[in-house]
């Protein structure tokens, strides 16, 4: 469209903008004030609220800005500019349902995620995946469906992950071995299938691994043995293979619960006794067989359960264990006597704990008096089923002869009041009694905190013995006194313990019954992001529900509310109409004299209608008319690469110059800030390893950009194992040294100095001649520059923006983009020419797999072998600089200065390499290939190898 057929419209429509200006400044203090969220976050969060049900309201404060209204459930943070963004979203217990929106994939800068014990159904959103920030991913409790996406392997930063008491089907992702930060993987109680990946064994800092109650099948791997931080291994109710337990189970020494029942294991009984650290054993209702021997379990162990199996041996085995709870051995067919030391008073001292000794149904053949003598009210022995001591039973063995059957243990809490406390002093339903102090004679009320929690696996069976225990390790964990907490009341659930807890206040004085809000909402936060250090006894809880004290409200969003005076908002908007009378003038001004001015100069304005909001001194302006003569239309058949921005078209102007037309699709991810960024930067750069800018177009909103045509394609296309022609060694090095000139001109030499932030294989571009070509600026930034005291900083704080399986993990910390952000995925780049790999491929991470076969002596497996021989040194110095760079710790990383070095240093080295580099820029045709590979197989300075096929 042409600029003299809008011209007839811009008088009117310049004065319907400036009536719309002058009503903006009359709304111009409601949007200083109420605009402080991103408006991504903003929009991801109407998305997920237009997916859910919201029976009771919990939502209807959803109206707003989300920070600065304190959105329920909704928690921020503002960055450097004052723009906030959603860092929670805390919603457990909210009776919610429906779906989960996609675009929740949107809160880049989300650290929790918490819907558990809602009602939510569907499946779980792949595009979580995106969200690499996320610590807390917590979405148990619901009725989702469908698999778990692979794309949750992405979230390299995840510390719980929660899916259990869902409906969730499939096998579970190898890619989640990729979750280098998790503690917690809990996904029991769903239907997964399939076997358990054995990439789970590299989560090196696993401290729980739930998957009982699933349909999972296959064999147990033995690599979860190489998990050295796993405390609780459960795996119950799954039908796996018939199978012996993997001998390295019996090498797990951090481990305190070992619970396998019911998952058809066979063979005999595992050796346990070096795992100093395991307190609770449940391998019931299996197919173990052989004799038991020697002394299979370590001696601080309190929970034995080994029911109903094919065990034999003699029950001498079982002698004293000092924190012994339990010993469960029914149906088996062990023999012999029971030990008389299990029962011993001297065990006991002068505490009350409770004991079962369960040998129903075997072949026992003695019960010594001086054992049933032992025996007090807090000891079950269970003898039923065993002919020989059961068959006519003496006396005094009668009362162990009666079959029994372990059932939940009686809730009994005792009551702590005193007869002295009347609790009709309290005000009903406001506050109550606190029962440590009444139980003292110290009578004072409060408005408690009610939660209930539940543990998950804990590693006892009778609760009593660790009340204060318990009640203590959450008064330490949570920084309260132990007068503050009481534990209401608790009951089993099957194997889980679900208990109610009150917390209180510190009572100053009579007058003080509640918490401040600060406190208020620290506790809140140290249960509701499980802040407390876990315990190896009681193991991983739940939080069920926080009920707020009387009179208080669950806190959300603490954004920061203006508070600007009338006098304030009455300056702003007579200010801001001055602005808008001063705006109109110049506005009506420009109008007249633009209309007597001749076509041919119209085009000096940066705002026209043909170049949008764009206008670069120095960057040709193509037309959509010569664009779509180039491309003939955009057809299909110029199509010559696709991503994520949209598609890049060849097109061939009519003077024969051939281009790359690069289109951004609607809804691309690349906006118009990066838009203008890379048109900026390219027109100020120029390198011999840099794509050249042509061009661009604007047209009608249009974002085009015009570049040099390079027909190598892409060093991921040229990494691909089914070209007919592969890259060679030489060649590589050549790729790799190219590719950190462009980077080190970027870092150097450009003014002011750019830093990529997306350096990949994807965006490294090939000529005819291999020559590499580093291209999309999109996400470029400029370096810092020398502040006012002459210093420069050595980093650009900005939002996190790049590629998984690039990024570098400091940046991703710390916000921070430095020089060696782009030197990290420049290693990755370097490792894929030397393997051939995806950076992330079938759940495995590159730098990783590469640091562990180089640990196990079995780095040669992951050359690419399809660029065949390659010189044993050049590749070991090749591979040491990938790892430099791809170094977790920014001071190890190499500057691009020494990058270049080295790689012209590896290049020099080799006589060859050298002639080929000089040579290959202009020399492809096959006699040229044929002379540098024959100079290739007749150096004698190297040893050469082949890569294995």
């Amino acid at each position: 469209m042409t600029n003299s057929r809008k011209l007839p419209f811009c008088k009117a429509t310049m004065i319907s903008r400036c009536v719309a200006a002058v009503a903006f400044c009359y709304l111009f203090y409601a949007i200083v004030v109420a605009a402080k969220t991103d408006p991504a976050d903003y929009s991801a969060l109407q998305a997920f609220h237009n997916g859910v049900s919201d029976p009771f309201h919990r939502l209807s404060n959803w109206q707003g800005d989300p920070c600065d209204d304190s959105w329920e459930g909704v928690f921020c943070a503002s960055d450097a500019n004052n723009l906030f963004h959603v860092t929670e979203l805390r919603l457990l217990n909210h009776n919610l349902s429906g779906t989960l929106a996609p675009e929740l994939g949107n809160l880049l800068n989300l650290n929790a995620l918490d819907l558990m014990w809602n009602n939510f159904s569907g499946n779980i959103p792949s595009t979580l995946g995106n969200v690499l920030s996320l610590t807390l991913l917590l979405l148990n409790g619901n009725i989702l469906s469908g698999k778990v996406p692979t794309e949750i392997g992405n979230l390299i930063n995840l510390v719980r992950f929660q899916i259990d008491e869902n409906q969730l089907s499939g096998q579970i992702p190898p890619t989640l071995g990729n979750l280098y930060n998790v503690q917690h993987l809990h996904m029991n109680n769903n239907s997964l299938n399939g076997s358990i990946p054995h990439e789970l064994g590299r989560l090196q800092k696993a401290i729980h691994l739930l998957l009982d109650n699933n349909n999972l099948s296959g064999a147990l791997p033995s690599e979860l043995s190489n998990i050295s931080t796993l405390r609780i291994l459960q795996l119950d109710n799954n039908p796996f293979n018939p199978q012996p337990i993997p001998l390295q189970y019996g090498e797990m020494s951090s481990l305190v619960k070992l619970s396998l029942k019911n998952c058809n294991l066979q063979g005999s009984l595992l050796n346990l006794g070096r795992l100093q650290a395991l307190q609770y054993l449940d391998l019931s209702n299996n197919q173990l067989d052989g004799t038991i021997q020697g002394s299979p379990f370590p001696p601080n162990i309190s929970v034995i359960v080994l029911s109903n199996n094919k065990l034999t041996g003699d029950t001498s085995h079982f002698d004293t264990f000092e924190n012994l709870q339990a010993l469960i051995l029914e149906n088996n067919q062990l023999n012999g006597s029971v030990p008389v030391s299990l029962a011993s008073a001297s065990r006991f001292g002068s505490t009350q704990d409770n004991l079962l000794l369960d040998f129903q149904n075997n072949t026992i053949s003695n019960v010594s008096s001086n054992l049933t003598s032992q025996v007090h009210g807090f000891t079950k022995l269970w003898l039923y089923g065993n002919p020989v001591i059961c068959g006519s039973p003496p006396v005094e063995l009668r009362q162990f002869c009666v079959p029994n059957t372990i059932v939940s243990v009686p809730d009994n809490v005792p009551d702590n009041s005193v007869t002295s406390c009347q609790a009709a002093a309290c005000n009903p339903g406001i506050d109550e009694l606190i029962p440590p102090l009444s139980a003292r004679g110290i009578c004072l009320c409060a408005s408690p905190i009610k939660m209930r929690i539940r543990l998950k696996t804990p590693g006892f069976i009778f609760f009593d013995s660790y009340l204060t225990k318990f009640e203590t390790f959450l008064s330490v964990g949570a920084n309260l006194t132990l007068d503050q907490v009481f534990v209401a009341s608790r009951k089993w659930e099957g194997s889980r313990l679900v208990m109610d807890i009150k917390l209180f206040p510190t009572i100053s004085n009579a007058g003080n019954r509640s918490f401040n809000s600060s406190e208020l909402r620290r506790i809140y936060d140290v249960f509701s992001r499980f802040q407390i250090p876990t315990d190896p006894t009681f193991g991983p809880y739940d939080l069920i529900s926080f009920d707020f004290p009387f009179g208080t409200q669950p806190f959300s969003s603490q954004g920061s509310s203006g508070s600007l005076s009338k006098g304030a908002i009455a300056g702003i908007i007579l200010g801001c109409a001055f602005g808008t009378s001063v705006a109109v003038a110049v506005g009506m001004f420009l109008l007249m004299r633009r209309r007597r001015l001749p076509k041919s100069a119209v085009n000096i304005f940066g705002r026209n209608a043909d170049h949008g909001n764009i206008k670069i001194s120095g960057v040709k302006y193509f037309t959509m008319e010569e664009l779509l003569s180039a491309t003939d239309s955009f057809s299909e058949s110029h199509c010559i690469g696709r991503g994520g921005y949209g598609k890049v078209y060849k097109g061939v102007f009519k003077d024969g110059q051939v281009v790359a037309i690069k289109c951004a699709q609607e809804g691309s991810l690349q906006g118009f800030n990066e838009f203008h960024t890379e048109i900026e930067l390219l027109s100020r750069v120029h390198h011999r390893n840099l794509v050249s800018l042509m061009g661009y177009c604007n047209d009608d909103g249009q974002q085009i950009l015009v570049y040099e045509f390079i027909s190598g394609g892409t060093l991921r296309d040229n990494l691909s194992p089914d070209l007919e022609e592969p890259l060679d060694f030489p060649t590589r090095i050549q790729v790799a040294l190219g590719s950190a000139r462009g980077i080190l001109y970027l870092h150097t030499e450009a003014y002011p100095p750019i830093f990529h932030r997306d350096i990949k294989a994807s965006n490294i571009l090939l000529d005819e001649h291999k020559v590499a070509k580093v291209a999309d600026f999109g996400l470029s930034k400029l370096a810092p520059t020398c502040e006012v005291d002459g210093s420069t900083p050595d980093h650009v704080s900005t939002v996190v923006k790049g590629t998984p399986g690039y990024l570098d993990p400091q940046y991703f910390l710390t916000r921070q983009l430095t020089d060696k952000s782009d030197v990290y995925s420049f290693g990755v780049v370097l490792l894929e020419l030397i393997t051939g790999m995806y950076p992330i491929s079938q759940g495995k991470n590159l730098v990783r797999e590469v640091n562990l076969t180089l640990v196990g002596g079995r780095f040669l497996s992951m050359v690419d072998s399809t660029m065949g021989p390659y010189p044993s040194e050049a590749l070991e110095r090749s591979l040491r600089l990938a790892l430099a760079c791809s170094s977790q710790e920014l001071v190890d990383r190499p500057s691009m200065v020494d990058v270049v070095r080295e790689l012209e240093d590896i290049q020099r080295s080799t006589p060859w390499m050298k002639s080929k580099a000089a040579d290959s820029d202009y020399a492809s045709d096959t006699d040229t290939k044929i002379f540098l590979s024959q100079k290739y197989l007749e150096s004698s300075n190297d040893i050469w190898h082949v890569a294995p096929r």
